[in-house]
């Protein structure tokens, strides 16, 4: 394996989920270096991709599909909040978890569709057709969230969001 290679697998291994721009950053490679590099170890077995939310994340290979999907949502603070108040809530309305996380309802259900449709976050709705959120393994989830470390580009949009949220209410 190359140096290149080496420093992209070693970096990716202790940072799973960390996404490509971070990735270019970590090494100091040109993108089209990581780019080439970063697709000969996927090909070859080493590495695992996920692209989410229009983020490439890369992963070590023993991540399974719903592992890289968990982590690479739970880079984004809204989400990783959210997933946080209902490990400590547990099942719980989405105005309390909106409220719970600081976040307008709006800004809720736009993590919430990505969290649904990759089955970590479950909307059950009872005999009147109210919603509660609950997650679906929660004890992975738990272990998962221990691999995430957003970095501060991502902290900044999250923050943004959440300032146009307050500036809107």
């Amino acid at each position: 394996m190359t140096d290149a290679r080496d420093r992209i697998a070693t970096h990716v291994h202790e940072d799973p989920g960390v996404h490509f721009n971070a990735v270019v950053r970590a090494t100091d490679l040109a993108p089209g270096q990581v780019q080439h590099h970063a697709h000969r170890l996927v090909s070859a077995g080493d590495l695992a991709v996920e692209r989410v939310s229009g983020r490439t994340h890369y992963f070590p290979p023993e991540y399974d599909d719903w592992e890289r999907g968990v982590v690479a949502l739970a880079r984004r603070e809204t989400a990783r909040d959210a997933l946080s108040y209902l490990l400590d809530a547990g099942p719980s309305r989405p105005a309390a978890v909106a409220e719970g996380v600081g976040v307008a309802r709006s800004t809720l259900e736009h993590h919430l569709d990505a969290l649904t449709a990759r089955d970590v976050v479950e909307k059950r709705r009872d005999a009147h057709n109210r919603v509660t959120l609950a997650l679906v393994r929660p004890e992975a989830t738990v272990r998962l969230l221990a691999d995430v470390d957003p970095s501060v580009a991502d902290r900044f949009v999250d923050r943004f969001e959440r300032l146009l949220d307050d500036f809107l209410d």
